[in-house]
């Protein structure tokens, strides 16, 4: 399942980001990647134990918590902190995979990545190159979404970020571990979830068929969910 969500971020949250990130020293990538994703990533980040990493990381993750399509699709338990990267001209991540586990030691959290975020913060006129390709069961889809949106996929997909040749591709990426860890279960959730916002709009939430939907929809979550 991959899945678009628009505006986490507002235009105005974009630049206050890019504005704060600007002042910052990067680092190499390679000492948040795996054994195997480091010999293929080649790429800029924020310290991502920093201040400033932690300080925009709990913005997005408030941002998160707002947003209704997130939580709907990802059903989250618990979010990584969320890390930033940068690719200038020839940079680029080649394929991988997520590693299955992530720790991170300031907080003693732990989680198995069901799901991994990448939050945009360039616009697609501001670089090129730098698509994320994400290849699953669904085939191969190439992702490459405005300042503020951010693309929601599977930590089991093989995929990789093209090399950048003009500008720079500016973004956070991060981890999470869903309540419902099987994703076919997930995925039936949020499909009916979905089908039952639209009858609220024809039907009305007080429908007799909505409620039933409703309650069946609880009651699913509540025999999926792992806490």
């Amino acid at each position: 399942m991959l899945i678009c969500i628009p505006d986490i971020l507002s235009k105005q949250e974009v630049a206050d980001f890019r504005r704060i990130m600007d002042a910052e020293s990067w680092e190499d990538g390679k000492s948040t990647a795996g054994a195997q994703s480091a010999e293929v990533k080649q790429n800029e980040q924020l310290n991502p134990d920093g201040e400033t990493s932690r300080a925009l990381g709990n913005r997005i993750i408030t941002a998160l918590s707002k947003n209704t399509l997130f939580i709907s699709a990802a059903v989250p338990l618990h979010i990584f902190p969320p890390l930033f990267n940068r690719y200038v001209p020839g940079k680029f991540f080649g394929e991988h995979v997520d590693n299955c586990i992530r720790g991170d030691y300031l907080t003693g959290l732990r989680i198995r990545t069901d799901l991994s975020v990448t939050l945009f913060l360039s616009e697609p006129d501001e670089y090129e190159g730098g698509e994320l390709v994400i290849e699953d069961y669904y085939g191969s889809q190439r992702v490459k979404l405005p300042a503020g949106h951010a693309v929601l996929y599977p930590s089991t997909s093989l995929h990789m970020v093209t090399p950048v040749t003009r500008g720079a591709r500016v973004a956070s990426f991060f981890w999470l571990q869903s309540m419902i860890k099987d994703a076919q279960a997930r995925r039936m959730t949020f499909d009916m979830d979905l089908a039952i916002q639209e009858l609220v709009v024809r039907l009305g939430r007080n429908d007799p068929q909505v409620r039933q939907l409703t309650n069946i929809y609880h009651n699913l979550i509540r025999h999926w969910a792992e806490l």
